[in-house]
């Protein structure tokens, strides 16, 4: 592949990939002994993934991809801090990836937690609390009457708007697709001079299909 390949370039590649995967006719690229050693000195990769932590979710595999071809952050829930930002600038900024993507999967835990949270007012112990408290801000922006719930507290009754299981995941994707522009000034002019797009994924795991559900920017 071009070393600067456009926007939308990048992301026909990985979705040529996925669509290998989901159809087992992978062609493991970018995973030979030459392959290795031609980026032992530097990397050029056509695109940042930014996703979940998940052990089912391993990114160079569902695109089949490999050495040197993505630059992969990863957090439980793809929550956002400000290391992910500084990971996801360099791969964009430094390294001249003209795509990140945003990968969200169903049956994800940390989403599941967090509207648990939500719907009981219970939340986790130790550090997996701070996981739930930033996904919490994705899944309270809608206003849609649809996804009300109560939830009692003490003497009152608080109202939660959520959406079903399928559409709160992925405006947890969404929400982490418009995180990125507007907490990044280096990513929304990528975007804004056309050099760069982010794409939000959802990826469903039974049958390993990555399908769009939020874009900035051209592909």
């Amino acid at each position: 592949m071009n070393r600067r390949p456009t926007p939308a370039q990048a992301w026909a590649e990985l979705m040529a990939g996925n669509t290998r995967f989901v159809e087992g006719r992978m062609q493991h690229p970018s995973q030979s002994v030459e392959r290795r050693a031609e980026v032992s000195t530097e990397q050029h990769p056509f695109a940042v993934l930014f996703g979940c932590s998940d052990s089912r979710v391993a990114a160079e595999i569902i695109f089949d991809r490999g050495l040197g071809d993505m630059f992969v952050v990863r957090t439980a829930g793809h929550v956002v801090d400000t290391t992910v930002l500084g990971s996801i600038e360099y791969g964009v900024d430094i390294l001249g990836a003209p795509l990140v993507v945003v990968l969200g999967h169903d049956q994800c835990g940390a989403v599941g937690a967090a509207s648990h949270a939500l719907a009981t007012g219970e939340l986790p112990s130790g550090f997996v609390r701070a996981i739930v408290d930033r996904v919490i801000p994705s899944l309270v922006t809608r206003t849609d009457p649809s996804w009300s719930i109560s939830s009692f507290f003490g003497d009152g009754e608080r109202t939660v708007r959520i959406p079903d299981a399928d559409e709160l995941r992925r405006e947890h994707v969404r929400a982490t697709v418009r995180m990125l522009q507007g907490y990044s000034a280096s990513l929304a002019e990528g975007v804004r001079q056309g050099r760069c797009a982010i794409v939000g994924v959802e990826y469903t795991l039974a049958d390993g299909r990555a399908s769009v559900v939020e874009t900035i920017g051209s592909i």
